[in-house]
């Protein structure tokens, strides 16, 4: 057969030759190398969009945070001012604890008032302890009351490993973060408060006619990084949290415990040049797209709509496209009345053999009952197909 397809053995030759470079071409498009060697005590790499842990070692170990403490800092201010019980233009006094505390300062004087929008890039590109115990007084009354607020919002954003006794993470026994809750934190910040997100990008700040530079040595390097957040003491070491997007991709890493501010920057960059290379975030589907539709026993319709309340993406190696599939894990029956957003089902999303997601299938619309006849037919109805089924 193969001699009536190719008039000469060289041309067999070359077609057999073509196709395995094809193959190995293929194959080699879907390998994954193992992750850079990263010198640190932890670190973590997050798919900012869907939350996915690509990397990690150590994710879930608690470690003191340093000033990376002051991302819950500020996202509590922000939430404040979503909230509308404070602003940007807010006059914050100054008390002599918070021009007192040691450390990193915005050098701001006791006895003053200061804009709370300058405070807050005070504290996130100055990190100022100064700055950040003025806002846990403002918005709390106290620092240890802010530090309640600080582990209440921790438990809401699901922190498993977190716990806050300060507004700046000066060292104290009891006050620790891990990887996976620091990352959590970013990613509250990045997309939860948008309109604020541009300060952590921020090169430099002056306040009091003092000119500080973030200590972020990544925004100088790298134009897709725009954040988050550095932190040190000695127990702590040097540590970064850092986020980049590129191509419609944002990465938030997590790097703990390095020996200086030059390695924390070049083991946060390792991370990012990695997962940027080997990963990508593929959007499956939209919220209240419709996806399915599924027969309603009983219902005023005899059909429902279904599909997501929130946008459905994966992060997924590259090359590894044609491994996904999703599935649709519908409710066997399903009766009225049925509620806006009703879970009804799940989306299984499986890269091969392995579930990579599972998130709810909701209804996209009401059902109510139908009237006394229609639910009597329709439990005649499917009393008999059950019968037959």
């Amino acid at each position: 057969m193969l001699q009536r397809l190719f008039r000469s053995p060289l041309a067999l030759l070359s077609a057999l030759l073509f196709t395995l470079f094809a193959l190995n071409v293929q194959a080699a498009s879907t390998m994954v190398p193992a992750p850079p060697q990263i010198a640190g005590t932890a670190y973590l790499v997050m798919d900012g969009d869907t939350g996915e842990v690509l990397l990690s070692e150590n994710a879930d170990q608690r470690f003191a945070p340093a000033s990376l403490t002051k991302m819950m800092t500020s996202y509590i201010v922000e939430y404040e001012m979503s909230e509308g019980n404070i602003s940007e233009d807010d006059m914050v006094p100054i008390s002599e604890k918070a021009w007192r505390t040691e450390g990193s300062r915005m050098f701001v004087r006791e006895g003053t008032q200061v804009r709370l929008g300058d405070l807050l890039k005070g504290v996130v590109i100055q990190s100022g302890n100064d700055a950040s115990v003025a806002l846990a007084e403002y918005v709390a009354g106290s620092e240890s009351a802010f530090a309640d607020l600080m582990n209440q919002h921790a438990k809401r954003l699901g922190l498993k490993n977190t716990h806050f006794e300060n507004a700046t993470g000066l060292p104290h026994e009891n006050h620790y973060s891990s990887p996976h809750d620091l990352a959590l934190i970013g990613r509250a910040l990045i997309n939860s408060f948008p309109e604020h997100y541009a300060i952590y990008s921020e090169k430099y700040f002056t306040y009091n006619k003092i000119r500080q530079p973030n200590r972020n040595r990544l925004l100088w390097r790298d134009d897709s990084v725009d954040g988050i957040k550095t932190g040190h003491t000695d127990e702590a070491g040097y540590c970064l949290v850092a986020s980049a997007k590129r191509d419609g991709m944002r990465l938030i890493t997590v790097v703990l415990g390095t020996k200086s501010d030059e390695a924390r920057a070049q083991e946060s960059q390792k991370l990012l040049s990695y997962a940027f290379r080997f990963y990508r975030t593929r959007q499956l589907y939209a919220a209240n797209q419709v996806l399915n539709q599924a027969r309603v026993w009983g219902g005023a319709a005899d059909q429902v709509r279904l599909g997501l309340s929130e946008d459905l993406a994966v992060t997924i190696p590259r090359g590894q496209d044609d491994q996904l599939a999703a599935n649709l894990d519908l409710n066997k029956v399903i009766k009225a009345p049925i509620d806006q957003g009703q879970v009804l089902g799940q989306v299984v999303v499986s890269l091969g053999d392995e579930t990579v997601k599972s998130v709810p299938l909701v209804a996209l619309e009401a059902v109510p009952e139908g009237g006394f006849f229609k639910r009597i037919w329709d439990e005649i109805l499917l009393f008999f197909t059950g019968l037959f089924k």
